[in-house]
């Protein structure tokens, strides 16, 4: 039993109530939170006072605030936060209305940002803490009809390669956690479509073997108790994989046309 307090945004399904629920099984408390905390009744039925219901809409930056403050007051400290709200965005970029646009950042970047915001006062005076901050293989790699999903998560893995570096000094870990393709319900009642224009073809990146969400309980509990836990993590088999061929993309690309690079120097 490691006695940490999590802190844990999105626990009505996925990912979220997954892990929630790992951590409360090995005996850790929670504070998770959802938008519809009747949705976490069951959490509460199974393991009581070690779970804290907070409702969240984490777009809200007053909500975040206020749900930090209170599971602060309620367990003393907050020792594991999961960054873990956030939908997907389908649709191609010409016809991604501004609503849904700024809907998906809202939501994927900016209710991250906020969580982060207010937790990193309670993890510094603390001097711990690990904040896990999830993004996706989506968040390095892209596929068409899910442009507005990417500048999320890329975004998010810029932001959380500086944060890492401006908290380490405190003692607060940061990890990026990079699932690749799970048989949540990401593509079901938790997206977004876009109209899409006569033009585009429904050409969204169907995975052909997701993995299952609940392997990754003992895999994260793994990361979270790691003396020195790494900035990225990759979930499922693929992830490397496909980055491994993303990256070597780009590099050949980069060495290709690095004389039109030098010659951009100037004297």
């Amino acid at each position: 039993m490691s006695g940490r307090v999590w802190f844990i945004t999105g626990t009505s399904r996925g990912f979220g109530r997954i892990w929630a629920r790992a951590a409360l099984a090995r005996g850790d408390r929670v504070a998770a939170t959802a938008r519809d905390v009747a949705s976490l009744a069951d959490l509460v039925t199974e393991f009581g006072d070690a779970v804290l219901p907070v409702r969240l809409d984490v777009a809200d930056k007053h909500q975040v605030t206020k749900a930090v403050a209170t599971a602060r007051e309620a367990f003393g400290r907050i020792d594991v936060v999961v960054n873990n709200a956030g939908y997907g965005l389908f649709g191609p970029v010409e016809d991604v209305t501004e609503e849904q646009a700024r809907a998906q950042l809202d939501t994927n970047f900016f209710g991250t940002l906020w969580v982060t915001q207010a937790v990193l006062p309670v993890l510094r005076e603390q001097g711990s803490g690990h904040l896990l901050q999830v993004s996706s293989i989506a968040g390095i790699a892209s596929w068409p009809m899910l442009g507005l999903y990417h500048a999320s998560k890329w975004a998010v893995e810029g932001l959380t390669d500086a944060l890492a570096q401006e908290v380490a000094p405190f003692g607060i870990h940061v990890t990026l956690l990079e699932p690749g393709p799970y048989r949540t319900d990401w593509r079901g009642s938790s997206a977004v479509w876009a109209k899409a224009a006569p033009p585009y073809a429904e050409r969204a990146h169907a995975p052909s073997a997701p993995g299952d969400p609940e392997a990754t309980a003992g895999p994260l509990m793994e990361l979270v108790d790691a003396e020195r836990p790494p900035l990225r993590a990759f979930l499922g088999a693929s992830a490397l994989e496909t980055a491994r061929a993303v990256y070597e993309d780009r590099l050949h690309t980069w060495e290709l046309w690095d004389p039109v690079a030098k010659a951009a120097q100037g004297n």
